[in-house]
């Protein structure tokens, strides 16, 4: 019980609890799959919208071409959206007095949020295969290797990982799961569609293209492009591992304050 009472434990023991308690997590999943639904369909039926119903528009009727663009950036923008997943979860979770059993064990005080984190691979995982098969049905092609691509995936999840952590201290601050979807949407929408996500950065106004230089959905966007259509990589990615750990070092702590606050 030291452990619980101190809230220290080592970096072995609570990488341990937190995996534990992302398997309670992944459980879950496999018990209740449609909580899948919203993160398969909602990209599915965005890359569907944007190439058929936008794309001649927006590429001068080089569809093929809008696919090769568009189909990593939705991909930026489908994780960034699930992620609002685990802070909903949390909230559920606290108006449950789970949080207060896991408070009564001698587990480290972070790993309940950080195994909730972990668990949501399986969104990310699950989101990523359904719209990437559906990309290769539509004619995208990867131009790039198998170690890029894997690294294209490796940053997708990364970069959902840190900014799910917006959405935990959402959840630990707010403790209502529409709340937390609704304001987590109003952060991600203008991220989003203020972008390279969808148009290139040369068919931008100025003002928009100088935030679309330094948005970060738009730099992993870039990064995303670069690993698997091929291109320039590593200025867009510094900056995307900069605004990844830049978001884990402001909220993470944020998140531990709210829910060891919660306590009280």
């Amino acid at each position: 019980m030291t452990a619980q009472i101190t809230g220290r434990t080592g970096f072995a023991q609570t990488t341990q609890h937190s995996i534990a308690l992302a398997g309670r997590g992944v459980t879950k999943f496999m018990k209740s799959p449609m909580q899948l639904v919203d993160v398969v369909l909602t990209p599915i039926i965005s890359l569907l919208m944007f190439v058929y119903l936008f794309g001649d528009a927006m590429s001068g009727g080089d569809t093929d071409g809008y696919l090769q663009l568009v189909a990593p950036g939705v991909m930026v923008m489908a994780v960034f959206q699930a992620s609002i997943g685990v802070g909903a979860s949390l909230s559920t979770d606290a108006s449950t007095g789970i949080f207060d059993r896991f408070r009564s064990m001698p587990i480290a005080r972070s790993s309940p949020l950080i195994g909730a984190v972990l668990a949501d691979i399986v969104r990310y995982v699950v989101c990523l295969g359904a719209l990437a098969v559906l990309a290769l049905v539509m004619g995208y092609r990867v131009q790039t290797g198998p170690v890029a691509t894997l690294a294209a995936l490796a940053l997708l999840i990364g970069f959902a990982l840190s900014f799910s952590w917006i959405s935990v201290y959402l959840g630990m601050l707010i403790k209502n799961p529409a709340s937390v979807h609704g304001l987590m949407t109003i952060l991600i929408l203008p991220l989003t569609f203020a972008s390279n996500v969808f148009i290139p950065r040369d068919g931008m106004a100025g003002w928009l293209r100088a935030w679309s230089d330094v948005n970060p959905v738009s730099l992993v966007a870039e990064s995303v492009r670069g690993l698997l259509n091929g291109g320039p990589v590593a200025g867009s990615l510094l900056a995307t591992l900069a605004w990844m750990a830049g978001v884990i070092a402001v909220f993470f702590p944020l998140a531990m304050h709210a829910y060891r606050k919660s306590a009280a």
